[in-house]
């Protein structure tokens, strides 16, 4: 038997199949401006056929509207469609925020998905770049910080003359041109926005914390971390998996 599950973020949806052992076996995604694209729509919810699957699907959704148009596509096809804030899962993690119904799925599954190291720092770079703390196994609140494609972008709108930047690599200097300054401003205000989040977010918990880097900056920014870090793109797949194995199942 294989099972569905899906992450719907504003910048794209990834939705993976995953075998007997709830491990992923294949992954779809698309820009999540597609799935409005009728042909787009229909191309990619198409790859996902009723009979090869277990009839219960689970999602983490921070898109409503995305989420509507493939849960009915999906009932369509006899899925029964979850999504995670529509379940009960104080028995997997603790959540302590003051408001749990304002945070994102994405963010709980990713902290699902670290709890095998206990204390960890999830950054997550995504449409916002986001600092998720899980604590003892508990999930004690995060920081969020504007995403940098969005900040970029925004930039490019809101000026007459900066273009939009291909954030570089390296950068051994400030800027001698208009690229390589926004290259500095962007790269090196990354890294100290960072390393700034992380260094507060152990001074106030007195914890050693293992940092996951996840999302489309996750490698460029690995070598600017002073912490040790790791990179696990799937984290937010296998977050979710864990609930859909512990609950559904």
């Amino acid at each position: 038997m294989n099972y569905l599950v899906g992450d719907i973020g504003n910048t794209f949806i990834k939705i993976s199949i995953l075998n007997d052992n709830l491990k992923i076996k294949k992954t779809y995604n698309l820009q999540t401006k597609k799935i409005y694209q009728d042909t787009s729509k229909k191309k990619f919810l198409n790859k996902l056929k009723k009979k090869e699957l277990y009839e219960k699907v689970l999602f983490s959704s921070v898109v409503p509207k995305a989420f509507k148009i493939i849960k009915k596509n999906l009932l369509k096809k006899k899925f029964d469609v979850l999504e995670i804030k529509e379940i009960d899962i104080k028995k997997i993690i603790k959540i302590k925020v003051k408001n749990y119904y304002q945070l994102g799925s994405d963010r709980i599954s990713n902290a699902v998905g670290s709890l095998k190291y206990n204390n960890s720092i999830i950054i997550d770079f995504g449409t916002a770049t986001t600092f998720d703390i899980v604590k003892n196994g508990t999930y004690e609140g995060g920081v969020i910080s504007p995403g940098i494609n969005l900040s970029i972008l925004n930039l490019n709108k809101s000026t007459a003359l900066l273009p939009i930047l291909n954030l570089k690599k390296m950068q051994k200097s400030y800027g001698k041109n208009t690229q390589e300054a926004l290259n500095a401003g962007f790269l090196w205000g990354y890294e100290g926005l960072i390393n700034n989040i992380i260094k507060k977010i152990c001074s106030k918990s007195n914890l050693k914390f293992k940092i996951i880097l996840t999302g489309g900056y996750a490698k460029l920014f690995k070598r600017y971390i002073k912490s040790k870090t790791i990179i696990d793109q799937d984290i937010t797949i296998k977050g979710i998996a864990n609930i859909f194995k512990r609950i559904i199942l």
